[in-house]
C-alpha cells in the first residue's frame, strides 16, 4: 500500500467541502462529536469554519453529527452512530493508499496504534519493559511480512525463447515459503513445488521464488495462493501444462481451535496436460514431489 501524507493545501480543500456538506445536510446546526482519535482534531477545525449553530459535544450520545478523519471498512461508523445521525469523513478509504494526517506524525507512528490497542485489549502493561518498543518492531516487520503488496508479479517475468524447443517437464520443488491466514492473521507456513511443460518460452527458474514470495507476502487463504501462482506462470509462458502444489501447516489449527500439530494441508493447481487425470504428465509430477 502506498503511503501518502496530506499537506494543508489539500486539507483545506477536503475542510471545506465537509463543512459544506454538514451545513447542507444539518441546517438548522447540531452537536458534533469527533470520533477518538483522528476525529477529534477534525471536529475541533470543523467548528471554525461553521456558524454559531453547531458545538461540539465529548459525549457520542449527545451528538446529532458525528466525524472522523477517514472511513475504511466501515465499522467505526457502525459502532458510533445511532438512529438519526449524520456521519461523515474528510476522506473516503481506498485500498491503493495508507493515508497520514498532520496530527498523526510519520507514517510509522500512525501505524504503531494499531499494536498498541491490541496490547491493551488483552490487558498487557504497556511500559513493561519487554514491551516498550514492540509496537514499533511489529510496525516494522509488516513490511517484510507483508512486501507482496509492493510487488507487481507481472514485473518478475523475463522470459526467452524456447529455441531448444525443450518438451520434457522442468520444475522446481521445495520452495519455502512464509504466509498470514486473512482469516485469523495467523501465520501458516510451508513448500511449493512448482513445474511447467514448456512450448514457445521459458524463464529463468529462480522467478518461480520470487513469484512465491510475492503472493505468500499478503494476508491469503492457500487455495487462492496456489491458483494466484499457476494463473501468472499460465498468463506469461503459455506453456503445455502448469503444475502447482502447496503443502502448508496453518497456525489457526495448530495453536487454536482443533489444535492438531501434524495436520498438513495440501492444494494443487492444474492446467494443459496436467489437467488430463492418470497421464503420464500428472503422474510424472506427483512422483517427482515424493
Amino acid at each position: 500500500m502506498v503511503q501518502r501524507k496530506l499537506f494543508e493545501p489539500e486539507l483545506k480543500i477536503l475542510f471545506k467541502e465537509l463543512a459544506s456538506r454538514i451545513l447542507n445536510n444539518n441546517p438548522n446546526g447540531g452537536k458534533i462529536y469527533g470520533i477518538p482519535r483522528g476525529g477529534v482534531p477534525v471536529a475541533y477545525r470543523l467548528l471554525g469554519l461553521l456558524n454559531s449553530s453547531f458545538s461540539l459535544t465529548d459525549d457520542c450520545a449527545l451528538a446529532n453529527i458525528i466525524v472522523d478523519d477517514i472511513i475504511d471498512s466501515g465499522r467505526t461508523k457502525l459502532t458510533y452512530c445511532h438512529n438519526n445521525v449524520y456521519f461523515d469523513t474528510l476522506i473516503e478509504a481506498t485500498s491503493n493508499y495508507w493515508y497520514v494526517f498532520p496530527w498523526e506524525g510519520s507514517s510509522e507512528s500512525s501505524a504503531i496504534d494499531i499494536p498498541i490497542r491490541f496490547l491493551q485489549y488483552i490487558g498487557e502493561d504497556l511500559n513493561r519493559e519487554g514491551l516498550v518498543d514492540t509496537p514499533k518492531r511489529v510496525v516494522k516487520s509488516w513490511d517484510e511480512l507483508y512486501s507482496g503488496y509492493q510487488t507487481n508479479p507481472n514485473d518478475l517475468f523475463t522470459v526467452f525463447l524456447n529455441d531448444s524447443n525443450y518438451d520434457e517437464m522442468v520444475m522446481l520443488k521445495n520452495i519455502d515459503f512464509y504466509s498470514t491466514c486473512e482469516h485469523h492473521l495467523l501465520p501458516f507456513y510451508g513448500q511449493v513445488h512448482i513445474a511447467y511443460i514448456p512450448k514457445d518460452f521459458i524463464v529463468g527458474i529462480s522467478k518461480f521464488s520470487r513469484l512465491v514470495e510475492c503472493f505468500s507476502r499478503r494476508l491469503q487463504v492457500q487455495e487462492r495462493m496456489t491458483q494466484e501462482i499457476c494463473n501468472t506462470i499460465e498468463s506469461h509462458l503459455h506453456p503445455l501444462g502448469t503444475a502447482v502444489l502447496v503443502e502448508a501447516q496453518h497456525f489457526c489449527m495448530l495453536s487454536r481451535g482443533v489444535k492438531k500439530k501434524d495436520a498438513i494441508m495440501k492444494t494443487c493447481a492444474l492446467t494443459g496436460v496436467f489437467k488430463e487425470r492418470n497421464n503420464a504428465a500428472r503422474m510424472e509430477f506427483y512422483n517427482l514431489i515424493n
